[in-house]
This record gives structure tokens, sequence and C-alpha cells, in this order.
């Protein structure tokens, strides 16, 4: 590639791959003016010797890792979700048109990006996913130990906690009924929730030690119902919060708004979206549950607004999702705005 057709190429679109990828660029009337297929040594090096220009990908594994590289050499990136861009696929499905259909979304003035993430939100993200994973395994552990225990007449509570009271009693009575094979099995299954526990444990001092020591996350505990694995997942997934114009935008990315299905002037709201990050909206929605359950109501002006809610009969499933709409809205405020705390007012009477 010449250095004369670098200079023509107003936005350049890359189709990512494990070991090959795919780039069109564009001139400044969307025309395509370059087409290509590289390695990833031979990209590197095109975007070293290529002008500074805007790159768009889409969100996807290596994203980041490219978004850092072309930004090292002075390009503008803009990385698209993928839903975004499947639009702009015209006619059969191919890498080369997967790659153009990128550069033209990211012309478009209300196309929306996403933040590149830094590499300690990847590692802290990294992380979340790893104890998430353990979290599923420890689930599944326990459900298969209960329904082994059915096939013979023996019943456990469900939850963790009854699986943690009964099972070292069942293991124990060599009268019950089980096998001896089934007997080890379940005592192998036991030795392993145990593991995956003492693994969350070790995740878990780790997170709370990175979130004493950011001060973005200290400050984000101080909202009711969000702690250091919450807070931490919100500045791992989220970032600064910059590229959210408000705190209903962040909301809305978190898919805590209801979806809306409104034609011929009239509006039709059904259930929340549930965009965005389900694992960072799976701990906010706990810890609006937490504080419905336990915050106090005559100390906290959530805790007004909790109990005004529940005077109207608003079904408590509905406060539960609202509130934590409220504490998302919150949390970005603290994450844009630096010293800011969530501050515990007394109700006035």
């Amino acid at each position: 590639m010449s250095q004369r057709s670098t200079t023509s190429i107003a936005r350049m679109g890359i189709d990512i791959g494990k070991s090959v990828f795919h780039v069109v660029g564009l001139d400044d009337n969307g025309k395509p003016v370059f087409k290509g297929r590289f390695n990833r040594e031979r990209l590197l090096e095109l975007l070293a010797r290529a002008s500074p220009t805007i790159i768009g990908m889409e969100a996807c594994p290596g994203s980041n890792w490219l978004a850092r590289k072309a930004v090292g050499q002075e390009h503008q990136v803009r990385i698209v979700p993928a839903q975004f861009v499947k639009p702009f696929v015209k006619s059969n499905k191919t890498d080369i048109v997967d790659a153009e259909a990128i550069a033209e979304a990211i012309s478009r003035p209300t196309m929306r990006f996403t933040q590149p993430k830094t590499e300690a939100q990847l590692d802290l993200q990294a992380l979340h996913r790893v104890r998430q994973r353990l979290v599923s395994s420890k689930t599944a552990v326990i459900n298969q130990s209960r329904a082994f225990l059915l096939e013979y007449g023996l019943t456990i509570g469900a939850g963790a906690a009854y699986f943690v009271r009964d099972i070292p009693n069942i293991l124990s009575d060599e009268t019950n009924g089980l096998t001896t094979a089934m007997r080890e099995l379940l005592q192998e299954l036991w030795q392993e929730y145990r593991s995956i526990e003492a693994r969350l444990l070790q995740l878990r001092r780790q997170i709370e030690a990175i979130a004493g020591a950011d001060d973005v996350a200290t400050r984000l505990t101080s909202i009711p119902g969000i702690a250091h694995l919450t807070a931490t997942a919100i500045t791992a997934f989220s970032g600064s919060g910059t590229q959210f114009k408000s705190g209903r935008n962040f909301a809305a990315w978190l898919g805590l708004v209801p979806r809306e299905f409104s034609t011929g002037g009239k509006q039709h709201l059904l259930g929340i979206t549930k965009r965005g990050n389900p694992y960072l909206r799976k701990l906010l929605i706990h810890g609006a549950r937490a504080c419905v359950l336990h915050l106090d109501r005559t100390k906290d002006h959530l805790g007004v607004w909790i109990s005004d809610m529940e005077a109207k009969g608003i079904h408590r499933n509905k406060v539960i999702v609202a509130l934590a709409n409220k504490l998302a809205r919150i949390a970005w405020t603290i994450l844009t705005r630096q010293g800011t705390f969530y501050l515990r007012q007394p109700r006035i009477l």
C-alpha cells in the first residue's frame, strides 16, 4: 500500500479475526478506495504507515488491544456494538463487506460507540468474569448433588446454606440408604464445592483490596446497596462514565429502563430492555433488593422514596428495579464528578 493511497483514506473499517484482519478504507465521499487482507504483524505495519485517520471496529475480543495500538499511532478509534453495524451490511455477508459496513457505520453522526477499556479495566473485568463462572459452577454442584440425593429419597432445601448444613450429616449417616459408590461421588462433589468456595473467598479478597485502593470505588461504596463487588464492577465495565451524557443514559445502557413499542401516537411501555451488561445489572438489582429489605426508612431519602412507592401499592419487584435505576444514576454522578460522595440525609419532618 503506497503513501499516496493512505493519504486519501478518510476513515477505515477493520473486521477483526483471530489471525486475519480485513480492512476497507473510504474517502471523504464514502467511496471505497482500499481493500486488503492482513495478518496481525502486517496490520500493525499498516497502522504505523498510514496517515492519522478514523478507524472503526466492532466491539469484540481483541478490539481493545487493537484500539490501544491504533491510538499509539495517533489514529482516532471508534468501537461500535455489533448490532449497530448489521444494518449497514449489504447483500451477502463476507469479511470485506463487514469491514465496509463498519467504515460506513462510524460515519453516522448519531452512532453510539463503546469506550475502549484500559488494561487495568480488563484485568479487573477478568476477575469478575472468573468469579461469575465459579458462582455458576457452585450452583451446578449443589443442584446436581440434590438431584442425586432425590433418587435415594433424601432431600435438601434449595440454596447454598441448606446444602452446607445438611450434606456433611448425610455423608456421615451410614443408615440413610446411600450406596458406597454414590457416597464416594457425593463426597467428591462436596470437596469440589469447598474448593470453589475457597477460590471465591480468594477472589473476594482481591476485589476488596482493589476497591480499597481505588478512590472511585471507595466513593461508590457510599451509595446504599453498592459494596466493593458492585463498585469494582462499575469501574471495570463502564470506566470513567464520561461516554454517557447523563445518568439516565447510563441506566438505559444497563437495560434498566422500559422497553417501548409505540406507534400511531400511542405510547406502549413494556418490561425493562435488559440491554447492556447483564452481570452489572444483576448486581445493581440485588443491591436494590437489599435496600428495600433493610434500608432505614427514617434516615435516608431513598428509604422515604421506597416507603412512598410501597404506599401507592406498586409491586415490590417494580420498586426494586426502579430503585436499581436510581442507584445507577447516582453511581454515574459519582463516577463523573471527582470527590463526590453519596450523602445519607435524615428525613425532615
